[in-house]
């Protein structure tokens, strides 16, 4: 890449936010049924870190904010289209694909969540879901259930997808976009970059 510099894009709490988010979903999903109280507390505090990433979406810095990364449908079919043709178009924060790619895995892991606070609060009688136990009946429970896993299964999906689209911007940009969201430093063009 000629003419670029090192700057810092993904601020401190966002790198935390990544790592820890990883680390939380991946054990949640690999321990399931088996350790339930691990699983509940994993599944808490995803829920918690999706919380903060949502207020972290509009009051973070530049690269945090959602509106960093809202792109319309032209730009994400001419990004996409880019790669394709192995000629990617340069973003200093994330590409339109990625920014696809991170409201999907916030709105599927806010769902994830959120089902699993109703399951367990279903099945163990918690407050303020004791009382909604005698108003549902067992199929409405059965699909919250098979909700939860299928949403489980297709967020791992996605991760991979994810991973998948770093390794390949990472060799199209020739720079390596999992080591700049650990240190929080990309190479952008000097004289112009794309937002």
């Amino acid at each position: 890449m000629n003419n670029t510099k090192q700057i810092l894009i993904w601020d401190p709490l966002l790198r935390i936010f990544h790592a820890l988010l990883a680390v939380c979903f991946l054990a949640a999903y690999y321990v399931e049924d088996d350790m339930l109280k691990l699983h509940v507390l994993l599944g808490s505090i995803v829920f918690g870190l999706i919380i903060f990433r949502l207020f972290w979406g509009i009051f973070g810095t530049e690269h945090a904010r959602f509106s960093d990364f809202i792109y319309s449908i032209t730009q994400i079919k001419n990004h996409l289209l880019s790669l394709v043709f192995w000629k990617p178009s340069h973003h200093s924060g994330h590409t339109p694909a990625g920014g696809v790619m991170i409201f999907f895995l916030l709105a599927g892991l806010l769902i994830l969540t959120i089902s699993g606070i109703m399951l367990y609060g279903l099945e163990n009688d918690v407050i303020p879901f004791a009382h909604r136990m005698a108003d549902m009946n067992l199929d409405s429970i059965i699909f919250i259930e098979q909700l939860h896993s299928l949403i489980a299964d297709t967020l791992i999906l996605a991760v991979l997808l994810h991973i998948a689209g770093v390794l390949v911007e990472s060799i199209l940009q020739q720079q390596n976009l999992m080591k700049a969201m650990i240190t929080g430093y990309k190479k952008v063009r000097s004289q112009h970059h794309e937002r």
